[in-house]
């Protein structure tokens, strides 16, 4: 059966007969390369030639005719290699692909080694086949496996260091590897801090200023602790207040005794004085009592009051004042009882009705207790701090020289104060200033006039405040002595 069978490379069958030229199988291999990428190379079956002679090599030169009509060959790149000297007598064994390839191989080693006389390697399908012979009857053949190129990627070296200077465009110089000598569990490696001239020249001009010297200012975040209280409002506390500072101006009053002519400012102590006890004695809210002696004074400031209405305008103003604060107020009848009946039921409602006529019925307003509030928490204070501070800021608004002031210059001049007599260091510091908005040098002048009232709050016939922080609950800050560095150069007003 020798002679009757072919091999089929790609799409074309090359008959083992004897009319089969090298030229033929080599233009066969070329056509082959050709269509390697395509999708629909595959082997088939060998199969049994029906017909001999010329009529099966017509079929294969036909059927070569129309692969060549319908796939566009590629061009000569320069690595086809027409071989010739393959002798189809010495065929002796089905032609299979590989076997192809190796008669081509020899057959091109053959011609090359008859012309130069030297080793040809020819790559065929991946292998370089190596033909080894000077005579054409000696050649051997040696497959060679191709070795595949690793793409060497050049990395840069760490220890290489580019200095450029204005002698030199560029100098590499390469420095000894670092040997790690770390133990294991040593820290980090430490990096070598870069001096440079900036940072001289910076440390030279702080030296020289004395800053480096300076304590960096610690401010503390006074909302810390309540982040989780929803009560304490912490996203919304400081626009608050900005609010506040710029409204307070808007509900301040202005000097208005001389435009009284039946009341001076010992007739509003006393009224504030008795106040003070009322509120004391049906145990309102300390809003309602700061409220209540704003009410007094804006009405007191835009109308003229007879002696004998004064205590009526406090009732009728610390009526509002409970139903604005508190959750429970007391009831006109209580008002009524506690003034010993010097006032109806009637007079009462009438004058609660002209008080919020002439104030237009605006009654939220920032009074001393709302800045005193944050003020004494950005002191950070204990219980006595506390009471001190209430002490004094209870004694400001009993005083009518107090009235000049802004609420909340009143209510951080009490802090100031109350840090002074209790000997707190420092006694004014960045957070103070940030929250209160106020330097140590403003403050003063307030200071050391509540401070004035200290001292003497004892000798006072007005004694409601003075025995209402007398009691121990309040940590009997009334008897602590008044500071001593703000009284030194204080010219002690008249006291009312």
């Amino acid at each position: 059966m020798r002679g009757y069978y072919g091999v089929v490379i790609g799409r074309k069958c090359i008959s083992t007969f004897p009319e089969n030229t090298a030229e033929e199988i080599a233009m066969f291999l070329r056509e082959e390369r050709q269509i390697q990428g395509s999708d629909h190379m595959a082997s088939r079956p060998i199969v049994q030639q029906q017909n001999r002679g010329g009529e099966a090599v017509g079929k294969q030169k036909n059927m070569a005719a129309a692969e060549g009509r319908n796939r566009r060959a590629l061009g000569d790149i320069g690595n086809l290699v027409t071989a010739r000297g393959i002798d189809a007598k010495q065929i002796t064994r089905p032609v299979t692909r590989s076997f192809c390839a190796q008669l081509l191989a020899n057959a091109q080693a053959v011609a090359a080694a008859e012309n130069n006389k030297k080793l040809v390697p020819v790559n065929v399908d991946g292998a370089v086949i190596v033909a080894d012979g000077v005579g054409g009857k000696g050649a051997k053949a040696v497959a060679v496996p191709k070795v595949a190129q690793k793409r060497v990627t050049v990395k840069p070296d760490p220890n290489t260091v580019i200095e450029i200077s204005p002698d030199t465009v560029e100098e590499i110089k390469i420095k000894k590897p670092v040997v790690n000598d770390k133990k294991p569990g040593d820290g980090s490696s430490r990096k070598k801090a870069q001096t440079t001239l900036t940072s001289i020249l910076t440390a030279r001009s702080k030296a020289a200023c004395g800053l480096n010297d300076k304590p960096k200012a610690q401010i503390l975040d006074i909302d810390a602790a309540d982040i989780d209280n929803e009560l304490a409002v912490v996203e919304y506390v400081e626009d608050m207040y900005k609010f506040y500072k710029l409204v307070e101006n808007e509900s301040r009053v202005h000097d208005y005794m001389d435009s009284q002519p039946e009341i001076n400012e010992r007739m509003r102590a006393i009224l504030v004085d008795w106040l003070i006890e009322v509120h004391h004695k049906f145990e309102l809210t300390p809003e309602t009592l700061y409220l209540t002696l704003n009410i007094v004074d804006r009405y007191l400031a835009s109308t003229t009051v007879s002696r004998k209405e004064l205590q009526l305008v406090g009732l009728s103003s610390m009526l509002m004042a409970s139903k604005y604060e508190e959750i429970w107020a007391p009831e006109v009848n209580d008002f009524v009882c506690i003034s010993d009946r010097a006032y109806t039921h009637g007079q009462v409602l009438v004058m609660e009705k002209r008080i919020l006529g002439e104030l237009e019925w605006n009654l939220t307003v920032p009074t001393p207790y709302v800045f005193l509030v944050r003020f004494i928490k950005a002191s950070v204070p204990d219980q006595l701090m506390e009471n001190m501070v209430h002490f004094l800021a209870e004694l400001g608004i009993m005083n009518y020289a107090t009235i000049i002031y802004c609420p909340s210059m009143l209510a951080a001049s009490a802090v100031y104060a109350a840090r002074c007599t209790l000997n707190k260091s420092p006694v004014w510091n960045d957070t103070l200033k940030l929250h209160t908005g106020f330097s140590e040098a403003q403050v003063m002048d307030c200071a050391k006039l509540l401070v004035s009232f200290h001292k003497k709050a004892a000798e006072n016939s007005l004694k409601t405040i003075y025995r209402k922080y007398m009691n121990p609950q309040r940590g009997a800050v009334a008897l602590f002595p008044p500071a001593k560095a703000l009284l030194a150069s204080t010219t002690t007003p008249t006291t009312i």
